[in-house]
């Protein structure tokens, strides 16, 4: 009774620092509009197209290819990666639709590979699994580019990386872009090494085929798992040692589990199936001791938002060129919907502040129209808040980009909207984006695009990236060209290429989200980033995965 009652106290002494410290966000909107019910109702489509698109990815090589794989006794891979994890604990995938429609005339679901972040034995880890049902499990160049960024968001979180391997390798026939350049098939092991120098585990599960450069993956691994007479690692299978050296060898004697477990000693564990091979994982895993930490608990009791997820839909619509209140979308993801503005009267077209998510706490960063030199100054300004505090930042986009014309410029919007784009790139906390409407020009630059390493970056369905919005460039375009089915064609492929299903097929994102999903993702994401500060708890040291903290650099005045 009497720890119910302390429990109670707390509550409601946290929730009243909250209050004295954040304003309750109030909800302006009229969900019986016929504004409102039209946006709803383009995005629930969106939403429903998104979902069936999702589906047929997890379906991987389809009915057939699933079917071989079970006749040979093997668990198919999205059957692994659920044993793996923990029963009833959440998995974040990232990139689902990469390689959607990417390589003409060939089916590349998911681009043949899971990757994602889960927990196993109580530790989140990132996992990447080789979805042997869609070409043999091959290496692609957008599989590459899969599985190089699950290792970069390892190594920036210090999350331990879990393998699980059936893979014939790279796909010779793209050879040219998947193995002789920095980001190509060898910065796979590279990152092994170097993650596994920083005390971040390396472990492989070797369920078939680990053939060529993909023998690198358990040869790489800290500590690995072979299938007995299932799992084969070899640098060359049996017909390239005939052509090469004469000797005829089976694939068992040439590179299965009992004789990397008992001879070569390239294996650790020799397990009896699939099943028992992920069991040994999980122990592994659940050895770790202090290289592989939990989530750290959040700051405070999360409270739910006081308005329905359900109603951004109805708030974003799927126009970019519709304008909305940010705070109404931030309302409906931050706990109580409680936000403490900052700088609410100053730079207006911009909303930053403070709240939490989850229970965790971030600093806000989100647009509310085109940026102007005052809207720079104060993101920055509140950038720099965030980076000496140590909160990490959350940056929500619906951005058209920077003021243009000879008043903005003699006021110097490019100096201010350096200013932005130097601490968002210098900021020494984690970044989280997510794009829920137009992300256009150097706005995009501004508001933690890819290229400013967000930790991780979202997109609604109904977002769009691009240089410039279609009817800006066709404006342009009229002045440089006289042809107009030009103008046509170009319009038409850049509107294409700046939708969100184009953008996560290539991989510009860590996948496209449900708005009604925001604000579990992004708990999730903070719960993993604010792992570090934990650690800087716990051990006295303030160091970061990526090295030691740094400044800003030098602002232009």
């Amino acid at each position: 009774m009497r720890n119910v009652l302390q429990k109670s106290l707390w509550r409601a002494l946290a929730h009243s620092r909250r209050s004295y410290h954040a304003s309750v966000l109030p909800s302006l909107i009229s969900a019986s509009t016929p504004e409102f019910q039209a946006k709803s109702a383009a995005m629930d489509q969106l939403v429903k197209d998104l979902e069936v698109k999702m589906e047929t990815a997890r379906q991987g090589g389809g009915f057939k290819a699933a079917e071989r794989m079970r006749s040979k006794g093997k668990r198919l891979p999205r059957e692994r990666l659920g044993l793996v994890l923990d029963a009833g604990s959440p998995f974040l995938e990232l990139s689902p639709l990469a390689a959607h429609e990417v390589y003409p005339g060939q089916s590349m679901p998911g681009a043949g590979i899971i990757t994602g972040i889960g927990r196993i034995s109580g530790r989140e880890c990132v996992i990447v699994v080789n979805d042997a049902t869609v070409k043999g499990g091959s290496y692609y160049p957008l599989t590459v580019k899969k599985h190089l960024r699950a290792q970069e968001i390892a190594r920036e979180n210090g999350l331990p990386c879990v393998y699980i391997v059936e893979s014939g390798g790279a796909a010779l026939p793209h050879q040219a872009n998947v193995f002789p350049d920095k980001e190509h098939f060898g910065r796979i092991f590279y990152n092994m090494a170097q993650m596994s120098a920083l005390g971040i585990p390396q472990i492989a599960v070797v369920h078939g085929m680990s053939v060529a450069g993909g023998a690198y993956v358990p040869a790489m691994a800290d500590e690995n798992i072979i299938v007995q007479n299932q799992g084969h690692i070899f640098l060359a299978g049996p017909p390239l040692v005939k052509a090469a050296t004469g000797e005829n060898v089976d694939a068992e004697t040439l590179g299965g589990g009992l004789m990397h477990s008992t001879e070569s000693g390239v294996t650790d564990h020799l397990a009896r199936d699939d099943e028992h091979a992920i069991a040994i994982a999980r122990g592994v895993v659940g050895d770790f001791g202090h290289a592989g930490r939990t989530l750290a608990p959040p700051s405070s009791i999360p409270e739910d938002p006081l308005y329905p997820a359900s109603e951004l839909h109805g708030i974003v619509g799927t126009d970019v060129r519709q304008p909305f209140d940010m705070r109404d979308v931030i309302a409906r993801i931050v706990d109580g919907s409680r936000f403490r503005e900052f700088k609410k009267e100053y730079g207006t077209t911009m909303i930053t502040g403070f709240a939490n998510i989850h229970g965790y706490e971030v600093g806000i960063v989100a647009n509310n129209g085109i940026l102007f030199s005052p809207s720079a100054l104060k993101a920055t300004h509140f950038i720099e808040i965030c980076s000496q505090r140590q909160i990490p930042l959350l940056f929500l986009v619906n951005v058209t980009g920077y003021m243009v014309g000879s008043k903005a410029e003699k006021g110097g919007i490019a100096k201010d909207g350096a200013k932005m784009v130097r601490a968002v790139a210098c900021a020494d906390v984690p970044k989280l984006t997510v794009i829920v409407g137009g992300s256009f020009g150097a706005g995009n630059y501004g508001m933690a695009g890819r290229a400013y390493s967000p930790r991780f970056l979202w997109m609604w369905p109904n977002a769009k990236v691009s240089v410039m919005g279609s009817a800006q460039l066709s404006s342009v375009m009229n002045t440089v060209s006289t042809d107009p089915s030009q103008h046509v064609s170009l319009q038409d492929e850049i509107e294409h290429q700046s939708t969100a299903l184009y953008s996560t097929a290539h991989l510009w994102d860590d996948g496209i989200i449900k708005p009604t999903d925001t604000r579990d993702v992004v708990g999730l994401g903070l719960a993993l980033v604010s792992r570090e500060k934990s650690h800087e708890r716990r051990t006295g040291r303030t160091t970061t995965w990526d090295g030691d903290r740094k400044g800003f650099g030098v602002f232009r005045m």
